[in-house]
């Protein structure tokens, strides 16, 4: 895999949320609301064009590598209204020729009818949030799909885009190591380039919370989800999709540039409501988030131009840890240089040595720092042990 420069200026990403859903996961900590009524679409749409405006004042002279469409379930936008925020960027910012550009879908038959419609408004990659491949897991996770809607849509997507990723949650409540095996090899039946595969985890503010609270639902030990780890590492890797990042398997040449924007820790805007952002200006970094109730945030728009609700200029430790807690989710690990040029100061060398003879890290070259696979299955504590 080829390790793009640590201190490129040449990538600028840019996040797009839509924040509506057909309904509320309970497992979902994400800005998403349910939407109790037809959305105005032209009316976000200029909602939208006046935030890309703003930012693109505020940050010029941008060229976009990659566009993300998250949500929500970006899969409930027309792809008109798609396209004309791709013209809104391009036209604000301009995109490069080979951008990636990603439209997070849900599976449902009614969603896989608009995949051609977003390939000609200029989407060229699709992930689709398959999640789970049983009829009970499905109802749990409270999707709105089947698993035969699910694997259509999935064959439908990659017959239309060139790069699909197939997204599954595991460490489900009851599920066994047989259980995932097998699963996890039906998808890869399928899968071809790129694979989301997420531990399920308990977020506050969830409907799955509270009934974690209230001994509702248990989800599996350290033990059992450390060995349904160990099985997705094992048949990713025998079918050639190897994990550049922690949750994120590819081939080669497949991996996610967008996401790779965040982890590697460089430019990106966000738009909509609740996004974020982190931008440098001059020898600055600033974070944005914005307003993340879509009522409020609209109102802001059109008061404002912007839905922004803070911005803070991050300090030297506070750019240094957030680039190593990302960084080292990535195969390559971090640039030690460019950690200590953020933090002003190099991590410290004894916290490193002791990791790496307990095995957890290792040097991939004088500069690189990476986490052993040993590492990855413990890589919180190890990042924690990093950062004192």
């Amino acid at each position: 895999m080829t390790i793009l420069s640590d201190l490129s200026d040449d990538v600028f990403g840019v996040y797009v949320h839509w924040p509506f859903c057909l309904a509320k996961c309970p497992y979902c900590d994400f800005n998403s609301h349910v939407a109790r009524k037809m959305i105005d679409e032209d009316l976000f749409l200029e909602a939208y064009r006046s935030e890309i405006s703003h930012l693109a004042a505020l940050f010029p002279d941008k060229k976009v590598t990659s566009i993300f469409f998250g949500g929500g379930t970006p899969s409930l936008m027309s792809a008109s209204l798609v396209g004309a925020i791709l013209d809104e960027i391009a036209s604000r910012w301009g995109i490069d020729d080979k951008a990636e550009i990603t439209l997070e879908a849900n599976p449902t038959s009614v969603e896989a009818k608009r995949f051609k419609g977003y390939q000609t408004a200029g989407v060229n990659r699709t992930s689709i949030g398959i999640q789970a491949l049983n009829a009970t897991d499905l109802k749990a996770l409270g999707r709105q799909h089947t698993v035969g809607e699910a694997l259509a849509a999935f064959q439908l997507a990659s017959r239309t885009f060139k790069r699909v990723s197939f997204d599954l949650i595991y460490a489900r409540p009851h599920q066994t190591v047989t259980q995932w095996r097998h699963e996890l090899g039906q998808a890869l039946d399928y899968a071809h380039d790129h694979m989301s595969l997420y531990q399920l985890t308990i977020e506050p503010a969830t409907a799955y919370y509270d009934l974690y609270a209230r001994g509702k639902l248990s989800i599996p030990e350290d033990d059992l989800a450390l060995a349904l780890y160990d099985v997705t590492q094992e048949l990713t890797d025998a079918a050639g999709l190897n994990a550049y990042e922690i949750s994120n398997h590819a081939a080669e040449g497949a991996q996610s540039l967008h996401n790779l924007t965040y982890w590697r820790y460089q430019d990106y805007a966000g738009i909509g409501p609740g996004a974020h952002s982190r931008l440098r200006l001059g020898n600055k970094k600033i974070a944005l988030s914005h307003h993340r109730d879509p009522g409020k945030w609209l109102e802001e728009v059109k008061k404002n131009g912007h839905g922004i609700a803070d911005q803070e200029q991050l300090g030297s430790i506070e750019q240094a840890q957030e680039f190593l807690l990302m960084g080292l989710r990535l195969e390559e690990g971090i640039n030690l240089d460019r950690y200590a040029a953020l933090a002003e100061q190099p991590l410290n060398s004894e916290n490193i040595s002791d990791l790496a003879e307990e095995g957890f890290i290792e040097l991939a070259d004088p500069c690189r720092l990476k986490a052993t696979a040993a590492g990855k299955r413990v890589l919180n504590s190890v990042i924690a042990r990093l950062a004192i």
